[in-house]
């Protein structure tokens, strides 16, 4: 199966490169998430420059933690140019946009909570963006994840190839660790997915999971695989009633993986929030699927065989993440 598909043409750096020269990732939030995936991209050096991007009133955190940075490579030996900031000119020519931006979710609050928060910024993100960095790939993860991907969209109109959510590599690599930690083996061995939205409705897909191509359901017992899906579904919110705020760590990391396989041309298949003309039956707003990930961003959805219950799941998710367009939609200007 060819998994290229019919997209745009790659971007002009690509040429049998593992990586183009002179690239600038661009940090938008400079918080927890932005540190965390300053810090990895440059370990990775995964780009030439990179910009810690916040609000006026956070500019001098932003450059402290950019300078933190930079004197840290002296000592882990990372060539990386880290430079904190608080005007989008200095996020001009992005090969990768990474959005963090956004209030972090607190104890006792659903994601939906933080929608009339969020979504003033995220507009402002989109129409930023839009004047400064036209050709950017860009990865959001501000939450609600489902509402502020699709807002950068309509926001830009840029191709849906360009724009992804983050939310599927995270859910799929906790539901990896659950897994491995029941049967007892190593998380390398572990393959899991996890799609739908981002939240207490998304989808483990059980039929897709394996332990070195082994079913997980030879190897675990059907009890705790329930538990294991629950607990995959809310996930974040556990992470936040323990530490009073969002996880940083495996975010950072998962959409470090996501900008590595655009700048790599890695063509990756990663579980990710696309934009849906029609797959799986759904069309209109973005929802975590298979997407294979390469030079031209999001090359291909992958529709994979599910099982009936597995679809029925799928449907209670797409409706929720309409839910949450709609209010996207009831504000939009």
């Amino acid at each position: 199966m060819d998994l290229r598909g019919d997209c745009p043409e790659p971007r002009e750096a690509i040429s049998g490169l593992t990586m183009p020269k002179n690239t600038k990732i661009s940090l938008i939030g400079a918080g927890n998430i932005g540190g965390e995936l300053a810090v990895a991209i440059a370990r990775a050096e995964l780009a030439q420059h990179v910009v810690l991007f916040d609000i006026p009133q956070k500019e001098g955190f932003a450059k402290g933690k950019a300078l933190d940075l930079e004197q840290n490579s002296a000592l882990e030996g990372y060539d990386c140019r880290i430079t904190g900031t608080s005007d989008w000119k200095d996020c001009a020519g992005s090969d990768v946009l990474i959005v963090t931006a956004g209030i972090p979710r607190k104890p006792g609050q659903d994601r939906k909570d933080l929608i009339a928060t969020n979504l003033p910024i995220i507009r402002n993100v989109a129409d930023r963006a839009k004047e400064h960095c036209p050709n950017a790939f860009v990865i959001v993860i501000s939450n609600p994840l489902d509402a502020m991907v699709y807002e950068f969209k309509r926001r830009t109109s840029w191709p849906k190839e360009r724009i992804v959510g983050m939310a599927g590599v995270l859910d799929s690599a906790r539901f990896q660790l659950f897994l491995a930690r029941a049967a007892n083996v190593s998380v390398k061995d572990v393959r899991a997915m996890v799609l739908g939205g981002h939240g207490d409705t998304m989808v483990p897909v059980l039929s897709a999971c394996t332990i070195n191509a082994i079913p997980a359901t030879e190897l675990i017992g059907k009890s705790e695989l329930d538990a294991i899906i629950d607990r995959t579904r809310k996930g974040g919110g556990e992470i936040v009633g323990l530490m009073g705020t969002s996880a940083f760590y495996a975010p950072a990391l998962s959409a470090v993986a996501m900008a590595a396989a655009y700048l790599n041309d890695q063509r990756r298949l990663l579980a990710c929030a696309a934009f849906l003309e029609g797959e799986y039956g759904y069309e209109g707003f973005f929802m975590g699927v298979p997407c294979v990930i390469g030079a031209r961003g999001i090359e291909k959805v992958v529709e994979i065989t599910l099982s009936e219950a597995e679809k029925t799941g799928l449907a209670a998710s797409a409706a929720a993440v309409k839910e949450i367009v709609e209010i996207v939609h009831a504000t939009a200007s």
